[in-house]
């Protein structure tokens, strides 16, 4: 099957990104939610991205004009396009909330398009499972997504291996580099990642070092770019938390718990940059 028209359902950072590096490299693109007023601002910041694309010499400006022709705004599900090939979801991190709205889309986008999830942890096979599971997959974007290049393809139980191609082949036209994963809790980059996060805010909680200096030990120590309690901050420590406990339960060992620090500051509404602070405070 070959994709030309792609929805992309949910308007954040992730879904943003997502809308751009498709309609950038030509591909007729809906950008849903039900939120007008995000969905202006997620115009806004794709603009302000190209522009930063269009001052490094990346592309022109009339490739910028161009692909934010490419993108249409959609206000609901119920809007989505009949002409829709692929249906991305990037919606906020609940397994209940993803369920319910592929299967709300199950009713309404042509039999024929492939559904696939941005999810960073959750069970692609438990997604799929209610609605299309041969045409299901998972599409795990890294951010900022017009600058990183890997994209997690993720197998569910029962993804046909005409989707997983067709996925994969689209993944290398974006100009992405694709890593086919097997559908475990946190895939590779997360179940990796978060429990160092997590680590660190033990080693915080615990007093072994302020915070600056743990992500200085991190960033000298071991070449990292960001310090990990800078990035748990720029994930939101909402998502940290919403990953650690798939974690946890997916294989129930104790080595995932979530440090109860981490709790405690999502509890608290210190959710990182989002909501203006979190281990660091941000104007």
């Amino acid at each position: 099957m070959e994709i030309k028209n792609v929805s992309v359902i949910g308007c954040g950072t992730m879904g943003n990104g997502i809308a751009h590096v498709f309609a950038l490299k030509g591909f007729e693109v809906s950008l849903i939610d039900i939120d007008n007023d995000k969905l202006k601002n997620a115009i806004s910041i794709i603009n302000k991205n190209l522009d930063r694309q269009v001052q490094k010499g990346s592309i022109t400006e009339y490739d910028k004009q161009f692909t934010l022709k490419r993108i249409t705004p959609t206000s609901g599900v119920e809007n989505i396009p009949e002409a829709t090939d692929l249906v991305i979801e990037a919606i906020f991190e609940n397994k209940e909330a993803k369920l319910s709205l592929f299967k709300k889309l199950d009713s309404i986008v042509k039999k024929e398009a492939i559904f696939a999830s941005n999810t960073s942890s959750i069970s692609i096979t438990e997604l799929g499972a209610p609605v299309r599971a041969g045409q299901f997959i998972g599409m795990y974007f890294m951010n900022p997504v017009p600058v990183m290049k890997l994209v997690e393809i993720i197998r569910g139980y029962s993804t046909s291996d005409e989707t997983f191609e067709t996925i994969k082949d689209l993944a290398v036209k974006l100009d992405k580099i694709p890593v086919d994963v097997s559908d475990f809790p946190g895939f590779v980059a997360n179940r990796i990642l978060m429990p160092m996060i997590n680590e660190a805010i033990f080693a915080l909680m615990e007093g072994v070092a302020s915070a600056e200096d743990i992500d200085t030990v991190m960033k000298q120590g071991m070449n990292h770019p960001m310090g990990p309690l800078t990035l748990a901050d720029f994930i939101g420590l909402d998502v940290c938390l919403a990953i650690m406990e798939v974690l946890y339960n997916g294989f129930n060992d104790s080595k995932y718990r979530p440090c109860p620090l981490l709790r405690k500051m999502v509890a608290a509404n210190k959710l990182g940059k989002k909501s203006g602070e979190g281990f660091y405070k941000y104007s």
